[in-house]
């Protein structure tokens, strides 16, 4: 920083002990090194300062960004959707499912793949009761 040298300070010390004097030196070291910590202290804190800017600028930018790229919901549903087809279908359905509530029936639903105890139920039902239906668990193979 000054690029002083330890002749240079040993001239300094020479110089201020003559100057200064023996008794007084100590106290006027005291007070520079006051004034030292505190230029530090402020440096300190005027970086920590430039610091929180930098960091608010940054937020900015990236604020602007992201309203800039506008409505992100209605970006994806133009790439997913872009002629609106599932859109109408699904509110036709809710409609349809909402109709059918205030008409008192039920709404139609899909049926439900068959599960195993319903192919035992539905083999039991057509008269195969005394044979065993075939497996289709595989947690039932591992046991035998």
């Amino acid at each position: 920083m000054f690029d002083i040298g330890w002749q240079e300070l040993f001239l300094i010390a020479v110089v201020a002990l003559i100057v200064i004097g023996p008794k007084d030196l100590p106290r006027v070291m005291r007070t520079i090194m006051r004034g030292v910590r505190k230029a530090r202290e402020m440096a300190r804190d005027l970086q920590g300062g430039i610091d929180e800017l930098a960091r608010e600028a940054d937020l900015d930018d990236l604020k602007k960004e992201l309203e800039s790229t506008g409505d992100v919901a209605k970006q994806i549903e133009a790439t997913v959707d872009p002629a609106g087809e599932l859109d109408r279908t699904v509110q036709k359905q809710l409609s349809d499912a909402a109709d059918d509530l205030k008409a008192g029936t039920e709404p139609e639903q899909s049926p439900k793949p068959p599960t195993p105890a319903a192919d035992q139920a539905a083999a039991a039902a057509a008269g195969n009761a005394g044979e065993t239906p075939p497996q289709t668990d595989p947690a039932r193979k591992a046991t035998g």
